[in-house]
């Protein structure tokens, strides 16, 4: 319901006038007649204004009763037949009216009546900030008791308490200081509430020696004060002092230590959780099922199955296994480190299922390897008649993502259509990344377009799956599209941009990438690396070069680029010499550094280093040698003519050589004139690829070289029997910050 300008609930006040004092001598009858009007004149005020009372009271408990149910169409209800009434309203009655909007959530109608109201006690004064703090306006809650303070009054302790409460959700340090001066002044800290508040204060600000000074101050101690100060000292990762405060506390019992649990799983501190638990039992403390939530929680983060069987068996020992709450926390535990043969054993076990519980269990199944199983829980779950929610729907859609399962995905995405969960960002985001990822961009700008708010993630998605097609000119295009809508690029949305820029050698629009990334302040190593990756591929090295000492820290993938750009410009030397440093540094070389190492010894025609740093990857580095590896060293011997040594090489592999090892042999064969291995690299090539023509050419040309036009012939005629014929390159040029693509017989105005 719009919230409607609400008039003021004043009236003009009453005036009561004394009767004139009569004389007790000289008594006429009409005297007489006149005291007898007058007394009942005064018995008649005294019964409306007892009238009055007993409906202004009336309408007050009314109006209590609406804030309590927050139903806010009879409050306002209530209030529009005051304000059609007679009645002079109280302090009680405004402060009532004002408390319902409050409680509403209606700031706006509570301004307007505490506005208007002709005396302010420090029950309206607590109830607006109380609803300002609870609303998240901190900054109003705090402005409105300073300015209660400023008009004199003394606030009391659930002024104090929702005061602090503002402070706790702002950090506002300053503000506590001067707050806990007010409690100090009013002898508040003999209130619990106030007390308890005012540790929560200190502690949201980082305060936690302020925050355990008054707290150990405190006549009263409640539970939420400890756990507080504990939850602060554990979020530091301070176990010395967390166990400190621990032990000062008298009697702990279950609550703490199933808090202190909570807290340590929460931030990563798993073995000294389980070392409390054990604690637990020289405490003569006995867990309950909170408690072993909590453990199970932590079991979780360790990735250990094995344990969290332990915790599963202590678990059923308790006696607390079939309840709700624990067999959602024993699923979870399984699905977090990956068990899900356990997880489904225990989702079978669960007496009473719900949608909760069928989304725990299908979250466990998102991977390629066993996406399979989550779409049958999907399909089960339908069947067995629960309701999907947007939950399920964001894990069904990840499990048709990861095996680009496009058929199912568009099944699944006619149910959210029908459920009418479409425009939910985090079902549209997903139902986005998996035609994507399922190749299908069509169907994917659909939904892209679709989407009420598309932020950061969204773009990048879309510019993502445009890369990996042969329409990557769109990612520019789509770039631009996102600045003029103000939305602001990440760092994988920038990198996703400047690799297409490398791509397609498109230095135009790399360096207005550039100059947009410095005008915004980047500074990130991804961002660093994809522009330093850009200019050596778009044929700068000098600028890569320079950018790249520029930057004050490189990592792995940083040195990765700087070497594998020295070696696609020729520059073996230099691409040695920053793997030099590259391991003076301190970073240990990947399988993708000896592939940039072995390139750049090829291009350079570095034999000797070659066979040196091929024998290192696995000597030294205990990196198994890739495809690429291989390849790159076959090249190396090729180049140098070991053409025979190259060729036993490929025979010794431990894996199949691919068309890239026959095509590299194939090429050098051309160089050295070798026709009898070039013979069988052409044979094994037509038999991994027959549609692909390439390696035919190069047969045809090295036969032609030779003077081998019977061969040359008797190749062609081959081709054309197999109706096999080469497809047209095709080439693309930048105008005016625009690709524009196009195939030799298009020509080019």
């Amino acid at each position: 319901m719009a919230s409607l300008p609400l008039p003021v609930l004043l009236h003009a006040p009453f005036s009561y006038h004394r009767a004139p004092t009569l004389s007790r001598t000289a008594i006429s009858p009409q005297s007489t007649r006149l005291a007898a009007q007058s007394y009942h004149s005064h018995a008649n005020a005294r019964l409306r204004t007892s009238a009055q009372a007993d409906e202004l009271r009336s309408h007050a408990a009314a109006l209590q009763d609406c804030a309590v149910r927050r139903a806010l169409r009879c409050g306002q209800e209530l209030h529009a037949r005051l304000l059609r009434s007679k009645l002079q309203p109280d302090t009680f009655l405004l402060d009532s009216l004002l408390k319902m909007y409050c409680k509403c959530g209606r700031l706006l109608d509570a301004r307007r009546v505490f506005d208007g109201m002709p005396h302010r006690d420090v029950v309206a004064w607590t109830a607006m900030v109380s609803a300002h703090a609870a609303a998240g306006d901190s900054v109003e809650a705090l402005n409105i008791f300073r300015q209660m303070i400023q008009e004199g009054l003394d606030p009391n302790g659930f002024t104090l308490a929702s005061v602090l409460k503002a402070c706790s959700v702002c950090s506002h340090s300053k503000f506590t200081h001067q707050v806990h001066g007010q409690v100090i002044k009013l002898q508040g800290l003999d209130d619990p509430y106030v007390g308890s508040s005012l540790v929560e204060a200190y502690t949201s600000s980082g305060e936690v020696d302020a925050a355990e000074t008054v707290l150990l101050g405190l006549p009263e101690r409640s539970d939420v004060s400890w756990n507080a100060l504990l939850n602060e000292y554990a979020r530091r990762g301070d176990y010395r002092r967390v166990m400190q405060v621990f032990d000062k506390i008298d009697e702990p019992d279950v609550v703490h230590c199933s808090a202190m649990i909570s807290s340590f799983g929460r931030h990563d501190m798993a073995w000294e959780a389980f070392d409390l638990f054990v604690k637990m039992a020289d405490m003569g403390v006995i867990p309950n099922q909170y408690t072993y939530v909590g453990v199970a929680g932590v079991a979780s983060r360790t990735g250990d199955a094995k344990l969290c069987r332990s915790v599963h068996a202590l678990i059923v020992k308790s006696g607390f296994a079939m309840q709700k709450l624990l067999a959602d926390a024993i699923l979870n535990m399984y699905v977090k480190v990956g068990a899900v043969q356990d997880a489904t054993v225990a989702f079978h076990l669960m007496r009473e299922p719900d949608t909760f519980s069928w989304n725990t269990f299908l979250s466990g199944f998102y991977s390629e390897s066993n996406g399979e199983q989550g779409l049958r829980i999907f399909k089960q779950m339908t069947c067995e008649g629960f309701s999907a929610n947007k939950y399920t729907y964001v894990g069904v859609l990840r499990c048709c993502t990861s095996l680009m399962n496009l058929r199912y995905g568009t099944q699944v995405h006619a149910r959210v259509l029908k459920s009418g969960l479409q425009s939910d960002t985090d079902v549209s985001r997903m139902l986005l990344d998996m035609y994507v990822q399922s190749g299908c961009l069509t169907s994917a700008c659909l939904v892209f377009d679709q989407l009420k708010e598309r932020d950061a993630f969204t773009w990048t998605v879309i510019m993502s799956g445009y890369a990996k097609t042969e329409e990557s000119e769109k990612v520019i295009e789509y770039f631009r599209s996102m600045l003029q809508e103000n939305r602001r690029p990440n760092d994988v949305t920038l990198a996703v941009s400047l690799g297409v820029c490398s791509d397609m050698a498109s230095l135009g629009s790399g360096l207005q990438l550039h100059s947009w990334a410095i005008k915004s302040g980047w500074n990130s190593s991804v961002v660093s690396g994809a522009l330093v990756d850009m200019y050596a591929k778009c044929g700068s090295i000098t600028d890569a070069e320079r950018l790249f000492y520029e930057s004050e820290t490189h990592d792995q993938v940083a040195w990765n680029i700087i070497i594998c750009a020295y070696s696609q410009h020729g520059h073996g030397y230099k691409a040695l010499d920053a793997f030099r440093q590259m391991v003076d540094d301190g970073k240990r070389p990947d399988d993708i550094t000896f592939v940039g190492v072995l390139s750049a010894c090829s291009h350079a025609g570095l034999l000797d280093e070659g066979r040196k740093y091929f024998k290192l990857l696995s000597s030294v580095y205990g990196i198994t040698p890739t495809m690429e590896h291989y390849a790159c060293m076959i090249d190396i011997l090729s180049k140098a003519g070991r053409l025979v040594e190259a060729e036993s090489l490929i025979n010794m592999m431990p894996l199949a050589p691919d068309s890239s090892i026959w095509r590299t042999i194939l090429g050098a064969c051309r160089i050295h004139g070798n026709t009898e291995i070039a013979e069988r690299a052409a044979e094994k090539l037509f038999e991994l690829e027959p549609q692909d023509v390439s390696s035919s050419i190069l047969l045809s040309n090295i036969y032609a070289d030779l003077g081998r036009w019977g061969d040359v012939n008797r190749l062609r005629n081959m081709l054309l029997d197999h109706g096999i014929k080469k497809e047209p390159g095709c080439s693309w040029i930048e105008i005016n910050g625009q690709i524009h693509v196009f195939l030799s017989q298009d020509g080019y105005p």
